[in-house]
């Protein structure tokens, strides 16, 4: 898939692939202790975005990650955030989502917006390929990232206990289905996806 040809939009928000010059951004991003709390990945210098920079773009020409710059229009583009969706196995019924947001976006409902318009995104480009389910992973005690995840439609799936050295805290699983196609959806007599409102056709 082309990065280049790939935006999404939610309200103000705009979702593009990531650049080299989002480098003094990234940092800025990375320079936050909530970040360093709880992202296992740390982009501390130059010599580390660039890394992580060629993370992104290999990902996008394997087709195994996508990963997205999150940028407020209504703010000079300001970088809020980072959305990935990673899809390691190609025909995969289930892939994963991950996020983050900068210090100076908390609060504005950045997170729960953008993804959303990555869900959509994932499940109208990828299910022709099998795609039924994505997958959200926190910490235990990230309690900001399971408020997001649940005000996103990705229910509580599993507690996944502890894995030391690299998951020392063990974690929640969220999930969240496809949506049903429109004869699923008349034969239910419902229309909706996991974690939104029915409603009678």
């Amino acid at each position: 898939m082309n990065n280049q040809t790939v935006t999404l939009t939610a309200g103000s928000l705009l979702l593009r692939p990531w650049r080299r010059d989002d480098i003094p951004a990234l940092l800025a991003a990375y320079d936050d202790p909530a970040m360093r709390r709880w992202l296992r990945t740390q982009v501390p210098d130059a010599g580390a975005a660039e890394r992580w920079m060629t993370v992104q773009e290999d990902g996008w020409a394997s087709g195994s990650r996508f990963g997205f710059a999150v940028t407020d229009t209504a703010r000079d583009g300001e970088l809020v955030g980072n959305l990935a969706l990673n899809r390691h196995v190609p025909g995969a019924g289930s892939a994963q989502a991950g996020y983050w947001t900068t210090a100076s976006a908390r609060g504005r409902g950045v997170a729960p917006r953008a993804l959303g318009a990555l869900t959509g995104w994932a499940f109208a480009t990828f299910a022709e390929d099998g795609l039924r389910s994505l997958e959200l992973l926190h910490e235990a005690g990230n309690e900001a990232s399971c408020r997001v995840a649940e005000k996103s439609g990705f229910a509580l799936a599993e507690v996944v206990p502890a894995r030391p050295p690299r998951y020392p805290l063990g974690g929640h699983r969220h999930a969240r289905q496809a949506p049903l196609s429109p004869a699923a959806d008349r034969r239910a007599g419902c229309a909706g996806t996991s974690g939104g409102p029915a409603t009678r056709r």
